[in-house]
């Protein structure tokens, strides 16, 4: 995988997921985790996201981080630092406890450090699934590459 790529999504806290629904497109913000190119994601067992993942696995996402605008004289030539990962994958869903409850660890990861303690209850009640990236690039303006992110919180239990 591109390394810069890796690095933005290391440093991100959302991910945008494009699936089809029939012949248009249904995009919806997630928590996600990143391991090894692999993203993983969680949410409610019966959802409109999984039904569509179901029959299309096929999927885009896309990770953003904003810097601020860059004012000009002229309003055409104002600019925006950024850095963006747009990139394909394919997911499938996770169904083995032990599997979910490691893509869990994962996804708690990007936000928060260890230890994280997920119940039988808490797995067995949450559907998860993972998208195995095809490919991916980056960009970016005004915004030097830095290394990988440090976790955002402390401990969080579920």
């Amino acid at each position: 995988m591109e390394q810069e790529a890796v690095d933005i999504i290391g440093r991100a806290t959302v991910c945008r997921l494009a699936m089809l629904d029939g012949n248009r497109p249904y995009i919806v913000p997630l928590c996600f985790g990143y391991r090894e190119g692999v993203l993983y994601f969680h949410g409610a067992l019966e959802s409109r996201k999984y039904e569509l993942l179901r029959h299309h696995p096929d999927v885009c996402f896309e990770f953003d981080i904003l810097g601020p605008p860059v004012p000009a004289p002229a309003p055409c030539d104002w600019d925006m630092h950024y850095q963006s990962v747009v990139g394909f994958g394919r997911a499938s869903m996770i169904e083995a406890r032990e599997e979910k409850r490691w893509a869990l660890e994962i996804i708690a990861g990007q936000y928060t450090s260890p230890p994280h303690r997920f119940s039988d209850r808490k797995v067995d009640a949450t559907g998860v699934f993972k998208v195995v990236i095809a490919r991916m690039t980056a960009k970016s303006s005004g915004i030097t590459p830095v290394g990988t992110a440090q976790p955002m919180g402390s401990n969080l239990d579920l």
